[in-house]
């Protein structure tokens, strides 16, 4: 029989609502990042820099583009005849087919795959966090303690702890007690929904609780393993971790990899993040371009100016167009003459001539203010704005939209605009 040490699991099947038309058409973990990244492609390669070899991919919402983008593991080195990575969506079972119902389902409905590489530990990743960690060092860790649950942890500020799964840990770090969102913490250690289990206990509280309803980590299988008195502990992290589960800290993560000094590093050469790579041409500067403070990706034309921005691959900027603050994806096309300020951009968009977005006054969208915020702009994958047009903040545009659909040319701030099905 197979036996590896530790094995991952990564749940990428989330749907990434708060990201609004970004994840119209793609699941969170796969939504670009970087310029040339997808955000699946952060806890990839720490597994592959981890020495982590045998990693499980748990997709369901929207997967062909995820799907596609994992293929079989080259770029991460995870194309192995034992092991390597496997994507394992929900399947039709000879009886009680369903969808994964919680995270701890998703991982119940694999105990099958889990048990065919008879590892000693198991480890729980969410496919929709940016940051690099060493598992290996956690690992050791967790054997050190004892411990059957090892959960990784972050100080936050005492002020935000109310928004996380806090912990509350004795002087040896071990686990005494937890609050999911308390109103009053005790503590300011929050978890960061990375897992160790020892496999016993692991598949001991699954089957356990196997018929709980949203069976999910942090609401019924910690709370099972912490109330058999099993020593569970917390890792503490240090390092850069962020959430990008808002498209305003999608878009801050994305802006910070620009500062001067960035404190989340790509071009590290100990710790790599891989991607798919694509054969598409080398980077164009046309001779009247200007450019400061941006990543770019391969085979993007740059005719205009740009500023303080992440740029994907294969994107045309036109001639006398200026992008500020932005984030354009792969294979976005912006016309000549237009001005782009504080936009997001999804792959394949068309911006026609002489477009404005961006400018005015702010105003709260008017579907959805609690996506659409922060002055951002966000425009969806394959979407198509006519030329001539000026669209304001805080603004949503999908599909194939046409000079009818801005009253005198304008989109107000606070406007969505949807063409074709959501």
């Amino acid at each position: 029989m197979i036996k590896k040490e530790m094995i991952a699991m990564l749940l990428a099947g989330g749907q990434g609502s708060r990201l609004g038309v970004l994840t119209q058409k793609t699941a969170k973990p796969a939504v670009a990042f970087g310029g040339k990244y997808r955000i699946i492609d952060f806890p990839l390669s720490n597994c592959i820099n981890s020495g982590v070899d045998t990693v499980g991919v748990l997709t369901q919402y929207q997967p062909l583009k995820l799907n596609s983008h994992i293929g079989i593991g080259i770029p991460w080195d995870l194309d192995r005849n034992v092991g390597g990575v496997s994507v394992l969506p929900p399947y039709e079972k000879s009886e009680d087919t369903e969808w994964y119902t919680g995270t701890a389902n998703a991982i119940y409905q694999n105990l099958d795959y889990m048990e065919s590489f008879n590892p000693e530990y198991v480890l729980i990743l969410s496919g929709d966090h940016i940051y690099k960690m060493d598992y290996e060092v956690m690992l050791d860790f967790h054997k050190t303690k004892g411990a059957e649950v090892t959960i990784a942890v972050m100080p936050v500020p005492m002020e935000e702890a109310s928004r996380f799964g806090i912990m509350i840990t004795d002087e040896n770090k071990r686990i005494v007690d937890f609050e999911e969102k308390p109103e009053h913490p005790r503590s300011n250690l929050a978890s960061m929904g990375i897992y160790i289990f020892t496999w016993k206990t692991l598949k001991e509280a699954l089957i356990a609780l196997k018929d709980q309803a949203g069976l999910d980590f942090g609401k019924h299988v910690i709370p099972y393993v912490h109330k058999k008195d099993a020593p569970l502990y917390a890792y503490e992290f240090n390092g850069y971790w962020k959430d990008v589960g808002t498209l305003n800290s999608y878009w801050e993560a994305n802006m910070e990899l620009i500062d001067i000094v960035p404190e989340f590093n790509l071009y590290e050469e100990y710790w790599r993040i891989y991607t798919e790579a694509t054969s598409i041409p080398p980077l164009y500067f046309n001779g009247g371009c200007g450019v400061e403070r941006c990543i770019i990706g391969e085979g993007s034309e740059i005719y205009g100016e740009v500023y303080s921005s992440v740029i994907g691959c294969d994107v045309k900027i036109g001639k006398g167009s200026v992008v500020r603050d932005s984030i354009l994806m792969n294979g976005t096309v912006i016309g000549d003459h237009c001005r782009v300020t504080k936009g997001i951009i999804a792959e394949n968009a068309r911006i026609g001539n002489n477009v404005v977005i961006g400018e005015g006054e702010e105003k709260d969208n008017e579907t959805a203010p609690h996506i659409y915020n922060h002055g951002i702009v966000t425009i969806a994958e394959g979407a198509v704005v006519p030329e001539n047009v000026k669209i304001g903040k805080n603004v949503c545009i999908a599909g194939e939209t046409t000079a009818e659909d801005y009253p005198d040319g304008v989109l107000e701030s606070g406007r969505t605009l949807v063409k074709g099905e959501m």
